[in-house]
């Protein structure tokens, strides 16, 4: 066939511009930029403290192997290999020690191709140590020589330069990438800066295909002990095998979380360390039709970055889209806004049911067991938990509560590094940003600080007061209170509570560490947020003769339940006791459920093997098959657990009962559901302990005896037992550690996952449920074995009553508040808002009552004093409104 001339012009010049618009560039803006330690909003820095940007280049300050700056907005494509599939990689580079390298260790260059298969968030955390999909180095080292190595191989080396350069002072360093028949065709080159004529070239390949895919980086290798690296004044990548992504941005601003409470909103926005000579103010923007406009300013506050808005009045009857906006202004003078958008939405009153999905326990990698700073790759990369996101958006929730260490210290993705804990703990909070952003941006959301998050393995706060001068680890942790300075704490909270709704009493605690403990209305459902950590004791101080180590006692021959509940001991203390039983009371606005929050549940779920004297054994423990049951073990005494001190569980389950509270927590890294006992099994309420969403310590519960009064065909662990305390709890659900068949293998046998609890405005039932990481719901997937666990609101008030006071016949108002008060002590027993216009109030005591009933805060509030308790039944007080 022929084709005529026009037709063959046109046809060539639609596939030359097909050509030139799948040609993508990327320029650094290091030049103009201010000095900070933010490297700017196209990159991410591993680690945040290692990098800066200064006198317009980025430097490498830390030291350490293989520090590297990730791409974000670019990234190398999967094309066949075609004429299309070429890029070039440019920058200047040098060493920051002014004489040049004093020996020939370290090196600087480019990664390519890191993170092939994972998601470019994932991608982004590829450094230091080689492993499966870490890519390709390629670059100088202090010899002045090239090289291409393999970094998936401890020792990788592909190809070196036999020539050198006399040094790598000011370096200009050019990688291009051509595909060829069998791959991909390598060629480096470096010329000094100051000297065209002195250059070097390495010419490298055939490289397979699929090793250029993935993220690019530029690196700084040096020894661990080294605080010196490299500096790059300018990088430039070029090429129509990348593909273009300019929203995948690192800040400025990183993400946000809200509450709506009241009428009131309170969000918080997190920002990147921004530098000295940037703007300190941020923009709260609303859409009204096609247009912004900018509703509320808030300045930022360091350290840690944040910039919170308080508005009240705020309209709840509708969803409304907002966007957080941050100019960046270059030394140059020229300004961008950066935009994070998400949406307030409406307040669910009217929904008959209200989600709440649950976390605890964001671990990002899997846990290396070894002490160099971070893992081979192929153990497993969690982060940014994107099937775990994905599965509980089916749930459709309309409340996030992530109950603590959404950053752990160690090896998540780095060792701790107590030289710069302000920078490490940003570098991994942002990463919880980075991956739960997407649903904080619409959900309400409560985070809060527990252990790891403050940096320690385990902590006993004791009102806030520091550790001990001279002890660190278990021994410092051991005397009570916090072992990194408080201004430090304090960052740590305001990032994560800032948007919390004002706590109940904002006297701060020791040291003048602030406090957050608050209360939430939101669709009707009343959240109690509480710090089961700040305020508890420390166990060694108060029982020498228990011997205790991290929280559990050495001693044989001390008997933690005649022994451990001491005078003196505190779990909530005063205050928050206090604010729980205000809190129980209060059910004005059109509250109908009442919900506690907190860091972890008040019993000690968890087993040993009869030979281990604390839980250092558990990462060893073998993971059994299911349906198997590990033998020879012993209920366990580990005063972390929130099931000492005893005294202070049954005071703050009491106030708890109240208000008929159910409890949402994590913390333990087992997921079980059991109810509270106090005097009697089942006589308090009904706690959720949520999997971990990735879990690296995977406790167990198999008690020697099984459990009483369980349902048929339920497993032994369940029923009714006492933990290693003496408190008694009724096992419904438990989701151990066992092999589930699910890859990857040292993820899923841990059983980790996530909660969700649904409260149903209707019939005002419960349900509680861990859900497997793997199970897709939107599949029909279903929740952990034993769940979901279903039952009443009132079941949450299990204690057996003596006599009923006369049934209450309401008219005029629909579900009215019940308030049953003890003349005799002036006690409230309890508040209900029942559901219907027909309650008859249960009582634990002869004698005389108050009833207050109606609406409160309002003039449809009725009260009638006298009322007698009775065995029998038949009487009826009739309320009219």
């Amino acid at each position: 066939m022929r084709i005529a001339p026009v037709v063959l012009a046109l046809l060539i010049a639609i596939i030359a511009c097909e050509r030139e618009r799948a040609i993508s560039s990327f320029e650094s803006t290091w030049t103009t930029s201010p000095d900070r330690t933010w490297v700017g909003p196209g990159f991410w820095a591993n680690r945040l403290q290692d990098w800066r940007v200064k006198d317009g280049r980025l430097e490498c300050i830390g030291g350490g192997p293989m520090r590297t700056v990730h791409v974000l907005t670019r990234r190398l494509s999967s094309g066949d290999g075609d004429a299309r599939g070429e890029v070039e990689l440019s920058t200047t580079l040098g060493t920051t020690r002014p004489a040049g390298l004093e020996s020939e260790a370290g090196s600087a260059g480019f990664l390519i191709g890191a993170g092939a298969g994972l998601d470019y968030r994932a991608a982004a955390l590829v450094h230091h140590s080689y492993g499966e999909s870490a890519g390709l180095y390629a670059g100088i080292d202090g010899r002045g020589r090239l090289f291409v190595s393999d970094f998936e191989k401890e020792d990788g080396l592909i190809a070196e330069s036999d020539a050198s350069l006399s040094s790598v002072d000011s370096i200009g360093l050019r990688l291009s990438v051509k595909p060829s028949a069998d791959g991909y065709m390598l060629s480096l080159a470096a010329t000094h800066a100051a000297s065209d004529s002195e250059t070097i070239a390495l010419n490298v390949g055939p490289i397979a295909r699929d090793r250029l895919v993935g993220n690019i980086a530029l690196v700084s290798n040096t020894a661990s002990d080294d605080t010196t690296g490299f500096w790059f004044r300018r990088l430039r990548v070029y090429g129509n095998k990348l593909d273009a992504h300019d929203e995948r941005t690192g800040g400025p601003i990183i993400g946000g979380q809200h509450t709506l409470s009241r009428g009131k909103l309170k969000l918080t926005a997190q920002l990147m360390p921004i530098g000295s000579s940037d703007s300190l103010n941020v923009d709260f923007q609303v859409r009204e039709g096609a247009s912004w406009e900018t509703v509320a300013s808030s300045r930022i506050v360091v350290p840690g970055y944040t910039a919170t808005f308080e508005l009240d009045g705020w309209d709840v009857s509708r969803d409304s889209p907002y966007r957080l906006a941050y100019v960046l202004r270059a030394t140059d003078g020229t300004t961008r806004t950066y935009y994070q958008e998400g949406v307030i939405r409406r307040n669910p009153i009217d929904k008959d049911e209200i989600v709440v999905a649950t976390f605890t326990g964001n671990h990002n990698v899997a846990h290396p067991g070894v002490d160099r700073g971070t893992f081979p790759w192929s153990w497993g990369v969690w982060f940014p938990h994107n099937d775990i996101i994905r599965h509980v958006s089916a749930h459709e929730p309309d409340f996030l509560f992530f109950s603590g260490d959404q950053v752990y210290e160690g090896a998540s993705p780095t060792r701790a590094d107590r030289a710069h804990p302000y920078e490490d703990y940003l570098y991994k909070w942002y990463l919880w940003h980075w991956a739960f952003g997407g649903l904080t941006a619409e959900i309400p959301t409560v985070s809060i600080p527990d252990d790891h998050d403050v940096y320690h393995g385990n902590i006993w706060g004791a009102g806030g007061i520091a550790t001990p001068e001279g002890l660190a680890g278990a021994a410092a942790q051991d005397k009570g209170g916090y072992k990194l300075p408080p201004d430090w704490v304090n960052m740590v909270q305001r990032t994560q509570t800032s948007h919390l709704p004002d706590p109940y009493d904002s006297a701060p605690a020791e040291q003048g560490i602030g406090v957050y403990y608050t209360d939430i209305l939101y669709g009707g459902v009343s959240f109690a947020v509480i710090e089961d950590r700040k305020f508890k004791s420390a166990p060694a101080p108060l029982i020498p003769e228990a011997e205790v180590w991290n929280g559990w006692p050495q001693n044989p021959s001390f008997d933690p339940i005649a022994g451990a509940d001491v005078a003196g001991a505190t779990l909530l203390g005063d205050r928050q006791v206090s604010f729980l039983e205000g809190w129980a009371a209060d059910w004005s606005d059109g509250t109908w459920m009442k919900v506690m929050l907190s860091q972890t549940i008040f019993a000690n779920v968890a087993t040993l093997p009869d030979s281990a004297a604390s839980g250092a054994v558990i990462p060893s423990l073998e993971i059994l098959a299911p349906g198997d049951y590990a033998a020879n073990e012993k209920t366990v005494s580990d005063m972390d657990s929130n099931g000492w001190p005893q005294s202070g569980r049954n005071r703050a389950l009491r106030a708890m009962r109240r208000g008929f509270a159910v409890h949402l927590a994590g913390d333990q890294h087992l997921a079980s559901t059991i109810q509270y006992g106090i005097d009697r099994w089942g006589d308090a309420g009904y706690a959720l302990c949520v999997p971990s969403i990735a879990n690296f310590w995977p406790r167990r519960w198999f008690p020697p005896t099984a459990g009483a009064n369980r349902q048929p065909g339920s497993p032994r662990y369940t029923g009714d037992h006492v933990d290693g305390f003496g408190n008694k709890m009724t096992v419904h659900a438990v989701a151990n550690p066992h092999r589930y068949g699910k890859e990857p293998t040292r993820l899923h046998e841990r059983a980790p996952g996530y909660g969700i609890a649904r409260f149903d405005h209707r019939d005002r039932t419960i349900s509680l449920a861990a859900w497997p990481r793997w199970a897709d719901p939107s599949r029909g997937d279903a929740p952990y074995p034993g769940w979901p666990v279903v039952f009443g609101q009132v079941d949450n008030y299990g204690r057996m009553p003596i006599a009923h006071l006369p049934t209450l016949a309401v008219t005029g108002t629909s579900d009215p508040v019940v308030q049953v008060v003890q003349e005799s002590s002036g006690e409230a027993i309890y508040t209900l808002r029942i559901s219907g216009g027909h309650f008859t109030p249960m009582v634990f005591a002869e004698g005389s009552y108050t009833l207050h009933v109606g609406e409160p805060r309002t003039d449809k509030m009725k009260t009638f004093t006298g009322v007698f308790a009775s065995t029998e039944s038949g009487d009826t007080i009739r309320v009219e409104f």
